[in-house]
């Protein structure tokens, strides 16, 4: 073969010029192109000219955020899978850049505070697993879900969410169907609030802990929103309460006073009990140290003897430290004890046991 220049050029000479004009791609390499076609079928990736690669991604809910949020012409970071397929092409992954261009994009929707559709994929014991519009899962907590319709189940269905929480690092994502505050909007709703401020709330969820409530309030401009209340199960009643869903029903309306605010948590928390004055202080009042009592043995714990008093709401207890060695207890026998502290807290007497003689090493 001879050129017009009258140079020979050799099969091999061309080979080795074609190759020179394209280097072999490696399996994880990074590679920069432009996306040359984006369909179902298939999707090309153009190597700066030089080649053509297929763009593989396997799982639906990728395939799918790729169509949704890239396009022909758009210049992307992909990882070689492998640097030749069945056809002869280079195979890539746009995984990381579509995975880095999903995050950016949520927060600009948390930023801007617009809705976002999500799939309901499943019904826990604390809220909802579902999928967002981008392939991204995340978690709608109960008390999040809108009062109004809260009794209904949203397995299998699409919601309209605000984006309440993100953290790519641990790729959390939390939704919500009311209103979202910022936090320095939650900051100023919350000096409104001041500690013994008495409020009315709905019920918007119910757990074995405590009451969740939606609380009507008025932001720096005057507009209407709600923000998070909290009342535990501790701050229900003065006496003990074992079911909360027997006492309260989603929608209720419930009167209560503001006893802090959880900044991190955006929430309010709240007391029922305390709208009242406590019962137990004029019971407490007849108790007093170095006052001898009577009571008759309720419970053994590893911790001591629990003892019951004449006034039921008060409980007597013999710490185990307490306890002679040689001494032993059963439940409803008649003990007389020494009152050592009262507890008014806790509604709790502790005692010591009356002793016909001091028992060797006794503390």
């Amino acid at each position: 073969m001879t050129t017009n220049s009258g140079k020979a050029t050799s099969m091999a000479e061309l080979m080795a010029k074609h190759k020179s004009s394209f280097t072999v791609l490696k399996r994880g390499e990074s590679v920069t192109g432009t996306i040359s076609k984006l369909t179902p079928s298939e999707s090309l990736l153009d190597l700066n000219g030089k080649t053509e690669a297929l763009i593989l991604e396997k799982e639906k809910k990728l395939a799918r955020a790729m169509m949704a949020m890239l396009k022909v012409g758009e210049k992307v970071e992909a990882t070689v899978l492998s640097s030749e397929s069945d056809s002869g092409m280079p195979i890539v992954s746009l995984r990381k850049y579509l995975d880095k261009k999903i995050w950016e994009k949520l927060f600009d929707i948390q930023k801007k505070q617009e809705k976002l559709h999500v799939h309901v994929k499943m019904n826990t014991k604390g809220g909802y697993l579902v999928e967002t519009e981008y392939g991204l899962d995340g978690f709608l907590p109960n008390s999040h879900v809108s009062f109004d319709k809260h009794a209904e189940d949203y397995t299998g269905k699409t919601l309209e969410v605000m984006i309440a929480e993100l953290n790519p690092e641990t790729r959390k994502i939390i939704v919500s169907q009311k209103p979202v505050l910022s936090q320095a909007n939650f900051d100023e709703i919350a000096k409104t609030l001041k500690t013994g401020t008495k409020v009315e709330a709905m019920v918007s969820h119910i757990t074995q802990f405590g009451v969740f409530v939606s609380l009507p309030v008025k932001t720096a401009k005057g507009e209407e929103t709600f923000v998070d209340g909290l009342i535990h199960i501790s701050e229900v009643a003065w006496e003990k309460v074992a079911d909360l869903f027997g006492m309260f029903t989603v929608g209720d309306t419930v009167e209560a006073v503001v006893t802090g605010i959880d900044t991190s948590a955006k929430r309010i928390d709240l007391s029922i009990k305390r709208l009242t004055a406590d019962p137990f202080e004029e019971l407490l009042k007849k108790y007093s140290v170095d006052q001898k009592i009577t009571g008759k043995v309720e419970k053994i714990t590893e911790q001591g003897v629990v003892i019951a008093l004449e006034d039921a709401e008060i409980e007597g207890f013999i710490r185990k430290e307490k306890i002679p060695p040689t001494t032993k207890y059963a439940e409803g026998e008649k003990v007389t004890a020494t009152v050592t502290d009262v507890d008014a807290k806790k509604h709790r007497v502790y005692l010591t046991p009356v002793l016909l003689a001091k028992p060797l090493m006794y503390r």
